[in-house]
């Protein structure tokens, strides 16, 4: 017994529709008085919605100058499922594996698609998320004049870059792919060509990050390309974010050298760029491990006291603590891991500059963007995962959109154009 519904009733009015576009598709235009259409009879297909599966039957035509035509194909598209079943499987399939997204859909939904359709919807959905992007057509809702957390605040925003090693297929594996292929049996369906894989197994993504103090504003976008794409990325998102009209606006990073080059290139109108304070206390446990021991009284309370002097008094005078210290040691060892220190430090003077950070009143750790790092690629790093490079990147767009707040506004475009 076919399954009854709405929608049913919704394509039987349209098609019954004197009014409707489809009503003008019935045959198609006579563009070749010579080629008249042939009439081939009616052919049912059917569309797996959230409310069932609804069954079409459509009218067939065809000439010889351009085939078989089917005009409720074109005017509905050739999708077999709808935009809210690919809604469900890319809000199920982008966070967990295909195979439990399948049965997740099955159980909650009462959706009958396998694996291998979740993972197809969802890598085709992320494929045109990442177009959509690039196309501009998926711009935060917001810029700089909304990030102030009172009528009497300043505006601000602050931004953060950092890179995520992601696992990925290399072209060797590719290449025994490609050999096992070579073997299908006779009768079988040719498969899509694989792409080319990656010459390492793990690379750096560049995520970037832009948010208000409260984070009641959010948007981050990643890239697999290289630190010169990423600063295209920011300087391109900083724009339409009027990252120049901000009152406030600073970054907060961990300090590494192609970040700070980029962002002094791309970003040139930031106030300050701050050192995220945990990456600066990892390289001062380091040294006060190698100077007083792992897990010591005598360590603890020595890296309490140079990350005090540091927040309360500024980066000079921990370089002259250290180099005081310097002096009175006898130990290669000791010297060597006090002097790696004073470097890191030396080098990074003017992100260190804590006592006035905070005095007005900025942020000194880069939390939120190592929240987006982990949010953006937690569906590429899960157990024995390796993925291809493109496919990567589009599920990386697909979760930006959900952590910059930006899923509705994307499935709204979608039905739009379906309609």
């Amino acid at each position: 017994m076919r399954r009854r519904c709405f929608a049913n009733s919704f394509f039987r009015k349209l098609s019954r529709s004197g009014n409707s576009r489809l009503s003008r598709l019935f045959p198609p235009r006579q563009t070749q008085p010579t080629e008249p259409w042939h009439n081939k009879g009616r052919q049912k297909s059917s569309i797996l919605t959230i409310n069932g599966r609804v069954e079409l039957c459509r009218q067939v035509y065809w000439n010889p100058r351009r085939g078989t035509v089917i005009p409720l194909d074109a005017a509905l598209g050739s999708e077999r499922y709808s935009v809210g079943v690919q809604e469900l499987c890319c809000r199920v399939g982008g966070t967990a594996s295909f195979r439990h997204a399948a049965e997740d859909l099955a159980r909650t939904a009462q959706l009958s698609v396998s694996a291998e359709t979740v993972r197809q919807i969802v890598e085709a959905r992320a494929h045109q998320v990442l177009q959509a992007q690039r196309q501009g057509h998926l711009t935060p809702a917001w810029t700089s004049a909304d990030c102030r957390s009172d009528a009497q605040s300043p505006t601000c925003l602050i931004t953060g870059a950092d890179g995520v090693l992601v696992p990925l297929v290399t072209e060797v594996e590719k290449a025994k792919r490609r050999q096992q292929r070579r073997r299908r049996r006779k009768g079988q369906p040719p498969r899509r060509r694989l792409c080319k894989g990656s010459d390492q197994a793990y690379k750096e993504f560049k995520i970037i990050a832009f948010y208000d103090a409260d984070g009641s504003h959010q948007y981050a976008v990643g890239t697999s390309g290289d630190h010169n794409q990423a600063g295209r990325l920011m300087r391109q998102y900083g724009r339409m974010l009027a990252m120049d009209k901000a009152q406030v606006k600073y970054s907060v990073t961990d300090g590494a050298e192609w970040i700070r080059r980029q962002y002094a290139s791309q970003l040139p109108m930031l106030d300050a760029h701050v050192l995220d304070y945990y990456h600066l206390r990892e390289h001062v446990i380091v040294a006060s491990q190698v100077l007083h021991g792992v897990g010591s009284e005598a360590s603890v309370q020595w890296r309490k006291e140079v990350t005090g002097v540091l927040i309360e008094q500024g980066p000079l005078a921990v370089l002259d603590r250290l180099g005081d210290e310097w002096k009175t040691l006898r130990s290669a060892r000791k010297r060597r891991a006090i002097q790696e220190l004073r470097q890191y430090i030396g080098k990074r003077v003017e992100m260190l500059d804590y006592p006035a950070f905070r005095a007005q009143g900025y942020a000194l750790g880069s939390g939120p963007t190592e929240s987006f790092c982990k949010t953006l690629t937690s569906r590429l790093k899960g157990s024995g995962m390796r993925w291809d490079k493109p496919h990567a990147e589009g599920l990386m767009a697909l979760a930006a959109i959900r952590s910059s707040r930006l899923w509705q506004q994307y499935w709204t475009l979608v039905k739009t154009d379906v309609a």
